[in-house]
């Protein structure tokens, strides 16, 4: 396990660095740019590159609590430091989106005409979109490696990103088309509006963790199949499964033959674990709580087979 842990650890790191690096030139290129071109949505395309630079910064400090081993006041470890950093990272985009729209929005009350964009804005966004594909890809690649909510939230941040470069040249073309300015305020807004929404998607996935909810009825079947495919094993009742950075913590009970030794019991369980964490990868903690077969107790929580089966 604490091999795994600090695997992880290597690839967060990795994808933190290279975000830092490829983000600065990316938001220093575009931010001064836009303010010698006076384009709203220029500026909008590099403080939003700006704040993945303060993303990294916060990933690395992040990875520096993950590798803290548990202890008295932490006795599940650190890991849920990752997920409390990506919510924190949402409310970061959220506010970099909404400045954005009204600083959009009160331009264009006030009638202000930005001049049509220069040639060499029209090139930093060419250069801005080939560098976040090229970052929004290795993001994606080492954070399904480390299975790190907070690097693949950063991918899908840079994945927007192009996407809002890709909508600010088509901002830059209608204003040439159509000789007005405000059409650059326009598309500022609509980028300003992505950006609230890619922030609004992270957190939901964020807060689902920090809740220890799991909407993933594939690995909760996982559970299922191993405890059928065990000899002795009946019943399971009360599963619930929690991610805690990125790592499974397992609990459920199941029913035995009520004759059978604790040892029996023990032994039958303890096949039930192997099975499972040969199945499902990540499984930090496993606990099983062995009762006799035919025990009818009220569920007070936690899902059954059928709760499962049936995706509820």
């Amino acid at each position: 396990m604490r091999a795994e842990v600090d695997q992880k650890t290597k690839y967060i790191k990795l994808a933190a660095m290279i975000a830092l690096v490829g983000n600065m030139i990316l938001a220093s290129m575009k931010i001064t740019i836009g303010i010698f071109s006076q384009s709203n949505a220029l500026i909008g395309a590099g403080i939003d590159s700006s704040t993945d630079v303060l993303i990294s910064i916060i990933t690395l400090v992040v990875v520096k609590i993950l590798s803290k081993p548990a202890d008295a006041n932490h006795p599940w470890g650190h890991r849920k430091a990752e997920t409390i950093a990506t919510a924190f990272l949402s409310f970061i985009i959220f506010f970099a989106g909404a400045q954005l729209i009204i600083n959009s929005i009160t331009d264009l009350i006030a009638g202000v005409d930005t001049p049509l964009p220069p040639t060499i804005a029209i090139i930093v966004l060419i250069i801005s979109v080939t560098g976040k594909i090229l970052l929004a890809g290795s993001q994606y690649v080492l954070g399904k490696r480390a299975d790190s909510a907070m690097i693949k939230a950063n991918a899908k941040n840079m994945a927007s990103d192009v996407l809002i470069s890709l909508g600010v040249l088509v901002g830059f073309a209608v204003a040439h088309l159509t000789g007005s300015g405000q059409a650059d305020s326009i598309m500022a807004i609509l980028i300003g509006l992505w950006i609230i929404r890619t922030a609004i998607s992270i957190f939901t996935d964020a807060n689902l963790e920090l809740m220890d909810g799991n909407s993933d009825m594939k690995s909760y079947q996982i559970i299922v199949d191993s405890v059928n495919a065990i000899e002795g094993a009946h019943t399971l009742h009360r599963a619930r499964m929690r991610r805690i950075g990125g790592f499974w913590d397992i609990s459920f009970d199941i029913n035995v033959d009520p004759q059978c030794s604790v040892s029996d019991a023990h032994i039958i369980a303890s096949n039930v674990e192997k099975e499972i964490k040969r199945r499902l990868e990540n499984v930090l903690d496993i606990m099983i709580h062995v009762e006799p077969l035919g025990d009818d107790s009220i569920e007070g929580f936690g899902l059954s087979e059928n709760e499962i089966k049936n995706g509820k």
